[in-house]
């Protein structure tokens, strides 16, 4: 892969929270490791789907990503035209500037976000944006749906004349099929699809150059889960934007992906183009997500992969393989040692000891007689 094909790169991403517990006398600082060593990278106009069960880590990969929470440890580069900058690393009255001014104009240059001045910072948050997952919560009630939109332009200072942020604004709602007439009405006015548009447009209006989707299709009915997922790639293909996809529908994020990455208790357990993800799992946790899919067709065989347990808790994160107090095929070696993040097949990446014994595949459905 070139170098040039890349947007954003993240190296060994850590975000810990203190936990203080409290005793008798005393209290006991614990970490909680809601992100633990991952690594991947995002192509200029692709979509990585980010998939696994709640408590994951999913949203703090895309916030930390964004800057919304400060990483602990880790780089975070975004490749411009000339430099890298790492937004991972800004401090201090910087960063404070930095998060009242959400939306500036990028600089030209590569840039490392987790080293970056918080003045710099600045520059690069018109180049990304996200896209909630509650399209009823994350609108101003008080505010026009012109006044939403055009809020990222006017609170950065990118745009000041108010004949051109109306233009860029009723541009981007066309694009989102938004008609003229709805610019004028307040959030309450609108569905729920109609109010993810919303949404979509605002994060979208100052062109940015990447988008994350935290769970933004998970509130909706099936058929406007549809047309938001189409609204998704048509705006994909006419502005390159790259998206970070979060979702715990499997059938969703195989239509809208080009490459997958499962998460497990903070930890990636496996990565590959959507296709070969599917078809050929190479983990056993993605056998077992993969095998969950329901089908439409009522006499299809449904035979789902029943894990034991609840997903463990971060704060207190089983040592060797993650995923090993669950996994029908642990081994002793599993709860001791680590399994090492490596490469299987080209561009297919997976973190298991034993996974060249498994021969996984899309689960078998043949109809019943």
């Amino acid at each position: 892969m070139s170098t040039s094909d890349i947007l954003i790169e993240v190296k060994n991403l850590e975000v810990l929270f203190p936990i203080r517990k409290k005793k008798l006398f005393s209290s006991e600082v614990r970490q909680l490791r809601a992100v633990d060593g991952v690594s991947f990278d995002i192509k200029r106009g692709e979509t990585v789907g980010l998939v696994g069960e709640s408590g994951s880590g999913k949203t703090t990969v895309g916030r930390a990503i964004l800057r919304a929470i400060d990483p602990t440890g880790g780089d975070v580069v975004f490749h411009t035209n000339g430099n890298d900058v790492d937004l991972a690393r800004v401090e201090g009255e910087e960063l404070r500037k930095f998060r009242q001014h959400m939306n500036m104009v990028f600089s030209e240059g590569p840039v490392q976000l987790s080293t970056l001045a918080a003045d710099r910072l600045r520059l690069f948050r018109s180049k990304m944006s996200l896209v909630f997952q509650d399209p009823y919560s994350s609108l101003n009630p008080r505010m026009t749906v012109r006044d939403i939109i055009a809020e990222p332009l006017i609170a950065s200072g990118m745009m000041k004349d108010r004949d051109a942020i109306d233009a860029r604004v009723r541009e981007i709602a066309g694009r989102c099929k938004l008609n003229l007439e709805h610019l004028r009405r307040f959030p309450h006015a609108f569905s729920g699809g109609q109010r993810q548009r919303i949404c979509i447009a605002r994060a979208l209006v100052s062109r940015p150059d990447f988008v994350v989707c935290d769970e933004s299709v998970s509130a909706l009915d099936v058929s406007i889960q549809a047309e938001i997922v189409n609204l998704l790639k048509d705006l994909q293909e006419e502005m390159g934007v790259a998206f970070l996809f979060i979702a715990h529908d499997l059938s969703v994020v195989a239509q809208m992906s080009h490459r997958v990455a499962v998460m497990y208790v903070g930890k990636f357990v496996e990565y590959a183009p959507t296709e070969k993800l599917f078809f050929e799992p190479k983990h056993p946790y993605t056998h077992a997500l993969l095998s969950a899919i329901p089908q439409a067709d009522p006499d299809a065989d449904f035979n789902p992969i029943r894990l034991e347990g609840e997903i463990p808790n971060p704060l207190d994160a089983p040592s060797g393989c993650r995923f090993h107090s669950r996994c029908p095929f642990a081994r002793e070696r599993c709860a001791s040692e680590v399994p090492e993040w490596r490469e299987v097949a080209s561009e297919h990446f997976v973190a298991c000891h034993f996974t060249e014994e498994f021969e996984f595949s899309r689960p078998n459905r043949n109809t019943k007689n």
